[in-house]
């Protein structure tokens, strides 16, 4: 299992009931779909998009960080681009993450001398 993070904007002319909704909806296609373990999750809320997409000025964001599959991740990235409310996404490897959560598994020098 790896540990990737995705971050999302919806289009903000959605209600923010409808909004709420759909991130749960993104949550259980990663627990679901991609059999995924959802380890943190952050909503931005409305934000000034950098520049204007689809003539929207802002989006609501969302970063969801996760474990799964390397093989699996891709049908994150299908219901992505087929779902007309996400108008702007990114998934990422953070092998950062990775690497601090080995090395805290990792008994210290200092336990494996006694």
């Amino acid at each position: 299992m790896r540990i990737y993070e995705t971050m999302f904007i919806i289009d903000p002319r959605l209600s923010e009931q409808e909004r709420e909704t759909f991130v749960e909806k993104v949550k259980n296609v990663i627990n679901e779909r991609v059999a995924g373990k959802i380890r943190e999750m952050n909503r931005w809320g409305l934000r000034k998009l950098a520049y204007p997409i689809t003539h929207q000025t802002e989006g609501d964001y969302t970063v969801i960080i996760f474990s799964a599959e390397p093989s699996n991740v891709n049908k994150l990235e299908e219901f992505y681009r087929v779902t007309p409310q996400i108008i702007r996404w990114q998934t990422f490897r953070r092998e950062d993450l990775e690497k601090k959560e080995k090395k805290e598994l990792q008994p210290s020098s200092a336990e494996q001398k006694e």
